[in-house]
Protein backbone atom coordinates (compact mmCIF):
# COMPACT_ATOMS: atom_id res chain seq x y z
CA UNK A 1 0.00 0.00 0.00
CA UNK A 2 1.39 3.16 -1.11
CA UNK A 3 0.67 6.23 0.66
CA UNK A 4 1.29 9.82 0.53
CA UNK A 5 1.77 11.86 3.65
CA UNK A 6 1.67 15.70 4.20
CA UNK A 7 4.58 17.26 6.23
CA UNK A 8 4.26 20.56 7.27
CA UNK A 9 5.77 23.33 10.31
CA UNK A 10 3.33 23.67 13.27
CA UNK A 11 1.10 26.94 12.55
CA UNK A 12 0.86 28.47 16.02
CA UNK A 13 -0.06 32.17 17.60
CA UNK A 14 2.70 31.33 20.20
CA UNK A 15 5.99 29.73 18.86
CA UNK A 16 7.24 28.68 21.81
CA UNK A 17 4.11 26.96 22.51
CA UNK A 18 4.42 25.34 19.20
CA UNK A 19 8.45 24.14 20.18
CA UNK A 20 7.17 22.64 22.76
CA UNK A 21 4.16 21.06 20.95
CA UNK A 22 6.47 17.77 20.46
CA UNK A 23 6.87 16.96 24.09
CA UNK A 24 3.03 16.41 24.55
CA UNK A 25 2.22 13.12 25.06
CA UNK A 26 -0.72 12.01 22.91
CA UNK A 27 -3.61 10.37 24.46
CA UNK A 28 -6.08 10.04 21.90
CA UNK A 29 -5.80 9.49 18.02
CA UNK A 30 -8.90 9.88 15.96
CA UNK A 31 -8.84 8.31 12.51
CA UNK A 32 -11.57 9.99 10.44
CA UNK A 33 -11.23 7.58 6.40
CA UNK A 34 -13.06 10.26 3.72
CA UNK A 35 -13.49 9.49 0.86
CA UNK A 36 -15.51 12.05 -2.04
CA UNK A 37 -16.93 14.37 1.36
CA UNK A 38 -16.11 17.57 0.32
CA UNK A 39 -18.91 19.44 0.89
CA UNK A 40 -19.33 18.41 4.14
CA UNK A 41 -16.18 17.47 5.92
CA UNK A 42 -15.68 20.76 7.32
CA UNK A 43 -18.82 19.80 9.40
CA UNK A 44 -16.98 17.16 10.56
CA UNK A 45 -14.03 18.50 11.26
CA UNK A 46 -16.07 20.87 13.21
CA UNK A 47 -18.32 18.51 15.36
CA UNK A 48 -14.90 16.49 16.63
CA UNK A 49 -13.59 19.70 17.64
CA UNK A 50 -16.55 20.14 19.63
CA UNK A 51 -17.15 17.07 20.89
CA UNK A 52 -13.22 16.35 22.05
CA UNK A 53 -12.55 19.95 23.31
CA UNK A 54 -10.50 22.85 21.43
CA UNK A 55 -7.72 23.36 24.21
CA UNK A 56 -6.76 19.21 24.19
CA UNK A 57 -3.56 19.25 23.71
CA UNK A 58 -3.12 15.38 24.07
CA UNK A 59 -5.29 14.96 20.97
CA UNK A 60 -4.41 14.47 17.60
CA UNK A 61 -6.81 13.85 14.23
CA UNK A 62 -5.45 11.51 11.41
CA UNK A 63 -8.02 12.18 7.89
CA UNK A 64 -6.97 9.42 5.78
CA UNK A 65 -8.47 10.70 2.30
CA UNK A 66 -9.41 7.09 0.30
CA UNK A 67 -8.59 8.17 -2.77
CA UNK A 68 -11.39 10.90 -3.22
CA UNK A 69 -11.68 12.22 -6.62
CA UNK A 70 -13.62 15.27 -5.32
CA UNK A 71 -12.29 18.92 -3.77
CA UNK A 72 -11.95 16.48 -0.02
CA UNK A 73 -8.16 16.63 -0.58
CA UNK A 74 -8.16 20.22 -0.64
CA UNK A 75 -10.57 21.26 2.15
CA UNK A 76 -8.54 18.84 4.35
CA UNK A 77 -5.34 20.65 3.44
CA UNK A 78 -6.85 24.10 4.39
CA UNK A 79 -8.07 22.49 7.86
CA UNK A 80 -4.46 21.30 8.39
CA UNK A 81 -2.98 24.52 8.06
CA UNK A 82 -4.62 26.19 11.23
CA UNK A 83 -5.13 23.09 13.44
CA UNK A 84 -1.59 21.49 14.06
CA UNK A 85 -3.42 18.42 15.90
CA UNK A 86 -4.36 17.79 12.24
CA UNK A 87 -2.42 15.17 10.26
CA UNK A 88 -3.58 14.15 6.55
CA UNK A 89 -2.86 11.06 4.64
CA UNK A 90 -3.67 10.84 0.99
CA UNK A 91 -4.41 6.96 -0.74
CA UNK A 92 -3.21 6.91 -4.26
CA UNK A 93 -6.51 5.30 -4.80
CA UNK A 94 -9.06 3.37 -3.06
CA UNK A 95 -7.94 0.85 -0.85
CA UNK A 96 -10.94 0.22 1.31
CA UNK A 97 -11.59 1.13 4.96
CA UNK A 98 -9.65 -1.54 6.28
CA UNK A 99 -6.60 -0.37 4.57
CA UNK A 100 -7.41 3.40 5.67
CA UNK A 101 -7.36 2.50 8.99
CA UNK A 102 -4.30 1.27 8.47
CA UNK A 103 -2.55 3.98 6.75
CA UNK A 104 -3.71 5.80 9.92
CA UNK A 105 -2.97 3.56 13.05
CA UNK A 106 0.85 3.66 11.81
CA UNK A 107 0.92 7.46 11.75
CA UNK A 108 -1.10 7.53 15.16
CA UNK A 109 0.66 8.13 18.40
CA UNK A 110 -2.07 8.29 21.29
CA UNK A 111 -2.47 5.23 23.79
CA UNK A 112 -6.01 5.09 22.57
CA UNK A 113 -7.48 4.76 18.77
CA UNK A 114 -11.16 6.45 17.39
CA UNK A 115 -11.52 5.41 14.21
CA UNK A 116 -15.03 6.04 12.10
CA UNK A 117 -15.79 6.83 8.50
CA UNK A 118 -17.56 9.27 6.88
CA UNK A 119 -19.67 6.87 5.45
CA UNK A 120 -21.79 5.96 7.88
CA UNK A 121 -22.73 9.93 8.55
CA UNK A 122 -22.58 9.86 12.60
CA UNK A 123 -22.74 12.71 14.65
CA UNK A 124 -19.08 13.15 15.20
CA UNK A 125 -19.24 15.05 18.30
CA UNK A 126 -20.66 12.13 20.06
CA UNK A 127 -16.91 10.55 19.93
CA UNK A 128 -16.48 11.37 23.74
CA UNK A 129 -18.82 9.18 24.37
CA UNK A 130 -16.88 6.09 23.20
CA UNK A 131 -14.10 7.26 24.80
CA UNK A 132 -15.96 7.75 28.18
CA UNK A 133 -16.58 4.27 28.28
CA UNK A 134 -12.96 3.36 27.61
CA UNK A 135 -12.69 5.32 30.59
CA UNK A 136 -14.62 2.72 32.69
CA UNK A 137 -11.85 -0.51 31.91
CA UNK A 138 -12.59 -1.62 28.27
CA UNK A 139 -11.06 -2.20 25.51
CA UNK A 140 -13.40 -1.66 22.85
CA UNK A 141 -16.16 0.35 21.95
CA UNK A 142 -18.26 -0.08 19.39
CA UNK A 143 -20.53 2.54 17.71
CA UNK A 144 -24.05 1.59 17.94
CA UNK A 145 -25.83 3.86 15.53
CA UNK A 146 -29.21 4.72 16.93
CA UNK A 147 -31.71 6.20 15.43
CA UNK A 148 -30.59 4.64 12.30
CA UNK A 149 -31.18 7.09 9.21
CA UNK A 150 -30.04 4.97 6.60
CA UNK A 151 -32.32 2.99 3.86
CA UNK A 152 -35.06 0.33 5.27
CA UNK A 153 -32.58 -2.19 3.09
CA UNK A 154 -29.09 -1.37 4.42
CA UNK A 155 -31.00 -1.70 7.88
CA UNK A 156 -32.40 -5.07 7.34
CA UNK A 157 -29.43 -6.37 5.93
CA UNK A 158 -27.40 -5.10 8.81
CA UNK A 159 -30.01 -6.76 11.14
CA UNK A 160 -29.61 -9.73 9.61
CA UNK A 161 -25.64 -9.78 9.88
CA UNK A 162 -25.54 -8.50 13.84
CA UNK A 163 -27.90 -11.80 14.61
CA UNK A 164 -25.01 -14.07 12.42
CA UNK A 165 -22.57 -12.11 14.55
CA UNK A 166 -24.04 -12.71 18.21
CA UNK A 167 -24.72 -16.19 17.33
CA UNK A 168 -21.54 -16.87 16.58
CA UNK A 169 -19.22 -14.83 18.68
CA UNK A 170 -21.75 -15.09 21.62
CA UNK A 171 -21.83 -11.25 21.76
CA UNK A 172 -24.58 -8.61 22.86
CA UNK A 173 -23.38 -5.56 19.96
CA UNK A 174 -26.35 -4.38 18.65
CA UNK A 175 -24.22 -3.07 15.69
CA UNK A 176 -20.68 -4.81 14.65
CA UNK A 177 -20.81 -3.59 11.63
CA UNK A 178 -20.95 -0.08 12.31
CA UNK A 179 -17.42 1.31 11.15
CA UNK A 180 -17.52 3.09 14.21
CA UNK A 181 -15.08 2.00 17.27
CA UNK A 182 -12.77 3.31 20.14
CA UNK A 183 -10.02 1.29 21.22
CA UNK A 184 -6.89 0.81 23.11
CA UNK A 185 -3.59 0.98 21.83
CA UNK A 186 -3.11 -2.71 22.97
CA UNK A 187 -5.48 -4.02 21.71
CA UNK A 188 -4.83 -2.62 17.70
CA UNK A 189 -1.24 -3.95 18.15
CA UNK A 190 -2.88 -7.44 19.17
CA UNK A 191 -5.14 -8.18 16.39
CA UNK A 192 -4.47 -7.94 12.86
CA UNK A 193 -6.90 -5.76 10.48
CA UNK A 194 -6.87 -6.51 6.73
CA UNK A 195 -9.33 -7.55 3.78
CA UNK A 196 -12.99 -6.60 5.22
CA UNK A 197 -12.03 -8.12 8.73
CA UNK A 198 -12.58 -4.36 10.61
CA UNK A 199 -16.03 -5.23 10.30
CA UNK A 200 -15.22 -8.19 12.64
CA UNK A 201 -13.24 -6.40 15.32
CA UNK A 202 -15.19 -7.10 18.23
CA UNK A 203 -15.58 -10.80 17.25
CA UNK A 204 -11.74 -11.13 17.50
CA UNK A 205 -11.49 -8.94 20.52
CA UNK A 206 -13.97 -10.91 22.56
CA UNK A 207 -11.99 -13.97 21.54
CA UNK A 208 -8.61 -12.72 22.92
CA UNK A 209 -10.10 -11.75 26.01
CA UNK A 210 -10.54 -7.93 25.60
CA UNK A 211 -13.67 -6.44 27.15
CA UNK A 212 -16.49 -5.18 24.51
CA UNK A 213 -19.14 -2.94 24.52
CA UNK A 214 -21.26 -0.48 22.86
CA UNK A 215 -22.47 2.86 22.91
CA UNK A 216 -24.99 5.02 21.37
CA UNK A 217 -24.28 7.41 18.45
CA UNK A 218 -26.11 9.36 16.36
CA UNK A 219 -26.95 8.28 12.80
CA UNK A 220 -27.36 11.71 10.68
CA UNK A 221 -29.08 11.85 7.72
CA UNK A 222 -28.14 12.32 4.23
CA UNK A 223 -27.37 10.34 0.88
CA UNK A 224 -26.52 6.52 1.68
CA UNK A 225 -24.65 3.58 -0.52
CA UNK A 226 -26.85 1.07 -0.94
CA UNK A 227 -26.10 -2.73 -0.45
CA UNK A 228 -27.90 -4.12 -3.35
CA UNK A 229 -25.44 -6.22 -5.30
CA UNK A 230 -25.36 -9.90 -5.36
CA UNK A 231 -21.67 -9.98 -5.23
CA UNK A 232 -21.19 -7.88 -1.74
CA UNK A 233 -23.61 -10.55 0.13
CA UNK A 234 -21.54 -13.36 -1.25
CA UNK A 235 -18.40 -11.34 0.32
CA UNK A 236 -19.93 -10.65 3.32
CA UNK A 237 -20.97 -14.32 3.51
CA UNK A 238 -17.47 -15.78 2.88
CA UNK A 239 -16.33 -12.66 5.22
CA UNK A 240 -18.14 -14.67 8.12
CA UNK A 241 -17.20 -17.84 7.25
CA UNK A 242 -13.29 -16.45 7.58
CA UNK A 243 -13.73 -15.24 10.69
CA UNK A 244 -15.73 -18.44 12.44
CA UNK A 245 -12.76 -20.19 11.17
CA UNK A 246 -10.07 -17.61 12.30
CA UNK A 247 -11.41 -17.28 15.85
CA UNK A 248 -12.20 -21.06 16.36
CA UNK A 249 -9.84 -23.31 14.24
CA UNK A 250 -6.90 -20.82 13.70
CA UNK A 251 -4.43 -23.15 15.27
CA UNK A 252 -6.30 -26.63 15.09
CA UNK A 253 -7.28 -26.99 11.40
CA UNK A 254 -7.57 -30.44 11.40
CA UNK A 255 -10.55 -30.47 14.15
CA UNK A 256 -12.68 -28.35 11.65
CA UNK A 257 -11.61 -29.93 8.15
CA UNK A 258 -11.04 -33.49 9.92
CA UNK A 259 -14.51 -33.72 11.16
CA UNK A 260 -16.49 -32.52 8.22
CA UNK A 261 -14.32 -34.64 6.34
CA UNK A 262 -14.32 -37.58 8.31
CA UNK A 263 -17.77 -37.49 8.38
CA UNK A 264 -18.10 -37.46 4.09
CA UNK A 265 -15.51 -40.11 4.07
CA UNK A 266 -17.77 -42.88 6.07
CA UNK A 267 -20.77 -42.04 4.53
CA UNK A 268 -19.14 -42.44 1.27
CA UNK A 269 -17.72 -45.45 2.17
CA UNK A 270 -20.92 -46.78 3.96
CA UNK A 271 -22.69 -46.22 0.28
CA UNK A 272 -19.61 -47.66 -1.78
CA UNK A 273 -19.91 -51.22 1.29
CA UNK A 274 -23.48 -50.97 0.45
CA UNK A 275 -23.28 -51.21 -3.62
CA UNK A 276 -20.11 -53.77 -2.58
CA UNK A 277 -22.12 -55.98 -1.25
CA UNK A 278 -25.50 -55.39 -3.38
CA UNK A 279 -23.47 -56.60 -6.13
CA UNK A 280 -21.35 -59.30 -4.74
CA UNK A 281 -24.30 -61.62 -3.62
CA UNK A 282 -25.99 -60.61 -7.02
CA UNK A 283 -29.26 -58.55 -6.03
CA UNK A 284 -28.18 -56.51 -9.50
CA UNK A 285 -26.15 -54.26 -11.25
CA UNK A 286 -24.92 -51.38 -10.06
CA UNK A 287 -23.29 -49.41 -13.10
CA UNK A 288 -24.58 -46.27 -13.54
CA UNK A 289 -26.57 -45.72 -10.49
CA UNK A 290 -26.34 -42.21 -8.56
CA UNK A 291 -25.67 -43.73 -5.26
CA UNK A 292 -22.21 -45.25 -6.50
CA UNK A 293 -21.71 -41.69 -7.94
CA UNK A 294 -22.36 -39.74 -4.82
CA UNK A 295 -20.58 -42.57 -2.68
CA UNK A 296 -17.31 -42.52 -4.74
CA UNK A 297 -17.59 -38.26 -4.51
CA UNK A 298 -18.12 -38.27 -0.95
CA UNK A 299 -15.11 -40.42 -0.19
CA UNK A 300 -13.19 -38.19 -2.41
CA UNK A 301 -14.28 -34.99 -0.76
CA UNK A 302 -13.95 -36.25 2.54
CA UNK A 303 -10.28 -37.53 2.05
CA UNK A 304 -9.36 -34.60 0.50
CA UNK A 305 -10.49 -32.27 3.07
CA UNK A 306 -9.22 -34.44 6.12
CA UNK A 307 -5.26 -34.13 3.88
CA UNK A 308 -6.12 -30.35 4.23
CA UNK A 309 -6.52 -30.45 7.72
CA UNK A 310 -3.38 -32.34 8.19
CA UNK A 311 -1.47 -29.90 5.91
CA UNK A 312 -2.42 -27.37 8.37
CA UNK A 313 -1.34 -28.73 11.25
CA UNK A 314 1.69 -29.32 9.74
CA UNK A 315 1.97 -25.24 8.66
CA UNK A 316 0.60 -24.54 12.43
CA UNK A 317 3.18 -27.12 14.01
CA UNK A 318 5.93 -25.40 11.72
CA UNK A 319 5.51 -22.34 12.72
CA UNK A 320 4.02 -22.42 16.63
CA UNK A 321 6.61 -20.33 18.24
CA UNK A 322 5.84 -17.41 16.28
CA UNK A 323 1.94 -17.85 17.19
CA UNK A 324 0.68 -16.10 20.10
CA UNK A 325 -2.94 -16.88 20.55
CA UNK A 326 -3.43 -15.85 23.86
CA UNK A 327 -3.13 -12.24 25.93
CA UNK A 328 -1.92 -11.04 29.28
CA UNK A 329 -3.68 -8.29 30.81
CA UNK A 330 -1.74 -8.62 34.24
CA UNK A 331 1.67 -9.84 35.60
CA UNK A 332 2.09 -9.49 39.53
CA UNK A 333 5.53 -10.66 40.85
Amino acid sequence: MQVEAVARKNVAKDGKAGKNNSTVKIRESVIVAVQNFADEIDGVYAALVAGLGKTRRSLELIFVDDGSSDASWQKLKQIAQNDRRVKLIRMRTSFGEAAAFDAGFKQAQGARIVFFTTRVRINASQISDLTKKLDEGYDLVMGWRFPRRDSALNQRISKAFNTIIKWISKNDLHDNNSGVFAASRELLETIPLYGNLNIFLPTMAARKGFKVTDAKIEQLSGKFRQSKYFSEYIQRLLDIVAVFFLTNYSKKPLHFLGFIGLIFTLVGMAMNLYLFFYRLFQFGPIAGRPLLLLGALLLVIGIQMISIGLIGEMIIFTHAKEIKEYTIEEILE
